[in-house]
């Protein structure tokens, strides 16, 4: 939202107040609040009409300040609030200018300019200006903006899923969830939080609408603006981009660690295909028959009946015997999903019942609240209800108890406004809020009925906090290789938004994708967290496009398996310390200007780099930052920094490895859930000089093997501690095998 014409003048209707000159100080051991006047006061004649603006700063945990602006601090508190888990105990430094949280200093400049500084690492980080921070009235709406200063060179990400450029530098973005597909400005998960390369992040505290404008009004400042009389919001020290979002997540929560049968291949039966049971076991039949390894069969929406979604029946004109299929796909080795929304449309039983024991969402005059977009006459559950989200919880848990093992919790963005909650929330505040209300009813039944590190979910919508509950996915995109593109810049500017785990619909879900999109478009699902073949009016099944599509994802559904050591191993660390398994360069190579706006490449965990091919004829290019790299698939040693232009076969991707790395690589690649220990092989990367540790995943419960590898010159010296079991290092064409029982090998590199 933009209040200025140009530089000098505010737009037509708008008064803005801005601290011009601070007046004092009021420190506390636990917060310092500053007092700025929206006038100069040379005397006792200009203190009067002279309005205040207050700025209270606090620290919730180490390197991290919170600055709340405020004009009239008298309105209602006001419900939903992001949950912020304050480090308890923790106290920041204070004195009468400046407030130090760990190595993160805020101070007011004193004087005759208003100004209020972020220090940390010897270095100003950002800092809020003349006019940076304004009071506005717009014919009586009220908004707070604040501006943070934009460096030379300085570059935002993050702000939720977005599909546009991943640095942000230059665009207006509201913070508004709506259903809008991956081709516009719109967003399905908006997340009121940024971070920058220049060591720092940024949360606003706001559930409603933020509007940002990132370089965007002012260019040299990110500025940030909500409704009403104040505005709070969290500065985050890293230094590192993946300092930020460990200590963002440690705020805002840390996702869970999702099973690891979830990292293999979803396939579904799309959307409005035609599909009985038939089809669904003839798509299994046909995988088997194949030798194409299948993890989780997926139902969407006609699973129920047309217009009673959700009712949370099986249609039975189609699926006559529910528990009895279940069943069947389980005794194939097969884990089921089922789609699912947080509407229930008026055919549904479940209408009356809700709106008889006042569980749907309601209007002012206390009718519940309908449209007929999606589902005709569908209303809306209220899940600020504790018993609307028990008996929500109770119709999932019905199917859980059929031999459902997830579920797909779609929708959750058309949330309106002229509505009242059950519990008095405000419906700005609510509409990006409600999101995670719902998708924590699905994941917390999930939980309890299957137990911890079983539940995952396939979510479309989200907000703050939302990272706690994976996986999810990047919602409607299309069968291009443009929106190929865009679903990656919307993955990784959701990673740095904090979310550990992302999925997209392979080939895309809008239309039928040419063959060579939809096998270009395997290596890139395949090479991501968790990977689903899903569309609209077509089928996803590989032999509809041809057969080099069956061997393409044969081959990387494989490859997917035998890495899964090393995959849930940066799975397990996503879920620690919020590290998300792909990201963007910056986070690992934030030293190197080069990486700055690379929205086509990746790193999958610490130490894999994947390169999407975009075209059909595989003339692609990538950057490699400085080191011997190598290819995994090829072996190839590219040295870097510089851009390497290859042309790739369907059956490849540019995958390489970074230089340093012990990769750990499993004994199968038949199915993605086995014991990551038994018949490991460590291959190892152009080590350096010196020792570094890899540790294998077990099965949950069980205690991980850890290996520490040494090189001194051209010797390599491998010690394992764990459970006992037969392993294997292989440096190059050098093989070394150990039996189990064994803990110690060397090698000699050539």
């Amino acid at each position: 939202m933009k209040f200025t014409d140009g530089y000098w003048r505010k737009r037509d209707g708008l008064t803005v107040l801005h601290p011009v000159q601070l007046q004092d100080t009021s420190a506390r051991a636990d917060s310092l609040t500053a007092y700025a006047t929206a006038k100069r006061v040379h005397g006792r004649g200009d203190t009067l009409d002279a309005p205040i603006i207050t700025v209270a700063c606090t620290a919730p945990a180490p390197d991290v300040v919170r600055v709340t602006i405020s004009h009239f601090a008298g309105q209602v508190p006001r419900l939903p609030v992001f949950e912020i888990a304050a480090e308890p105990g923790f106290l920041p430094r204070v004195d009468e200018t400046s407030l130090t949280s760990g190595e993160l200093t805020a101070r007011f400049a004193g004087g005759e300019a208003w100004r209020l500084d972020f220090l940390a690492g010897g270095r100003r980080l950002t800092g809020s200006g003349g006019k940076g921070m304004g009071i506005v009235d717009a014919d009586g709406e009220h908004y707070v903006h604040e501006q943070l200063d934009l460096g030379v060179g300085e570059a935002v990400y993050g702000l939720g899923e977005r599909f546009g450029p991943l640095v942000k530098n230059g665009q207006s973005i509201d913070i508004w969830n709506e259903d809008g597909g991956t081709s516009s400005e719109q967003a399905y998960k908006n997340v009121p939080f940024y971070i920058t390369n220049r060591g720092y992040g940024v949360l606003v505290d706001h559930p409603g609408r933020v509007s940002f404008e990132v370089g965007s009004e002012l260019v040299s400042r990110t500025q940030f603006s909500v409704g009403g009389q104040t505005l709070s919001y969290l500065v985050i020290y890293g230094p590192s981009p993946a300092d930020i979002l460990r200590k963002y997540t440690a705020l805002t929560g840390r996702p869970a660690l999702p099973p690891a049968w979830s990292f293999g291949l979803w396939l579904s039966t799309s959307f409005t295909t035609s599909y009985d049971e038939e089809t669904v076991t003839g798509f299994v039949d046909g995988m088997a028959e194949r030798d194409l390894p299948l993890s989780v069969f997926h139902f969407d929406t006609f699973w129920m009946r047309e217009f009673s979604w959700c009712d949370f029946e099986w249609d039975a004109r189609i699926f006559p015997d529910p528990p009895g299929m279940l069943k069947r796909l389980s005794d194939r080795g097969l884990r089921t999903c089922v789609w699912i929304n947080p509407y229930i449309a008026q055919r549904s039983a479940l209408f009356a019942e809700g709106m008889a024991a006042g569980y749907l969402v309601r209007r002012a005059d206390g009718d519940v609240w309908q449209w007929d977009r999606w589902q005709a006459g569908m209303a809306l559950v209220d899940f600020t209800n504790p018993q609307a989200r028990d008996w929500y919880a109770g119709k999932l848990r019905a199917l859980l108890e059929m031999g459902v093992d997830a579920f797909k919790s779609d929708f959750g963005e058309r949330i309106p406004l002229d509505v009242v909650w059950h519990d008095g929330s405000d419906p700005e505040r609510m509409h990006n809020y409600y999101t995670q209300l719902y998708n924590r009813v699905v994941f917390d039944v999930l939980r309890q009925h299957r137990g911890e590190g079983e539940a995952v979910v396939y979510a479309r919508s989200a907000t703050v906090g939302g990272q706690q509950f994976p996986v999810h996915w990047g919602g409607d995109n299309s069968s291009t290789y443009e929106s190929m593109a865009e679903s990656l810049r919307g993955g990784l500017s959701l990673a740095a938004s904090g979310f550990g785990f992302w999925s997209h619909d392979i080939g895309g879900f809008e239309g039928l994708p040419d063959p060579a999109v939809f096998k270009r478009w395997i290596p890139f699902g395949l090479l991501s967290s968790h990977s689903r073949l899903h569309g609209n009016q077509t089928y996803r099944v590989p032999w509809l496009f041809d057969e080099e599509a069956v061997d393409v994802l044969r081959a990387f559904t494989r490859l997917k398996h035998a890495l899964m050591p090393y995959l849930f191993e940066a799975a397990g660390r996503a879920h620690r310390e919020g590290l998300p398994v792909m990201r963007p360069m910056i986070f690992d190579f934030a030293d190197d200007p080069a990486v700055t706006h690379l929205d086509r490449q990746y790193l999958l965990g610490d130490s894999l780099l994947v390169a999407p091919v975009f075209s059909e004829h595989g003339d692609t290019s990538y950057y490699v930052p400085a080191g011997r790299w190598t290819g995994y698939l090829t072996g190839e040693v590219v040295e870097g920094p510089g851009w390497v232009r290859e042309t790739h076969g369907f059956a490849s991707v540019p995958l390489l490895v970074r230089p340093d790395s012990v990769l750990a690589i499993g004994a199968r690649d038949d199915r993605p859930d086995y014991d990551y220990r038994d018949g490991i092989t460590l291959r190892l990367f152009e080590l350096a000089e010196g020792t570094r540790t890899t540790t294998v995943p077990g099965p949950a419960g069980s205690t991980p093997a850890t290996f520490e590898v040494t090189r001194d010159g051209a010797t390599v010296r491998v010690v394992r501690s764990g459970d006992p079991a037969p392993w294997r290092v292989r440096s190059g064409d050098t093989v070394v095998a150990v039996d189990a029982g064994g803990t110690t090998c060397e090698l000699t590199l050539d």
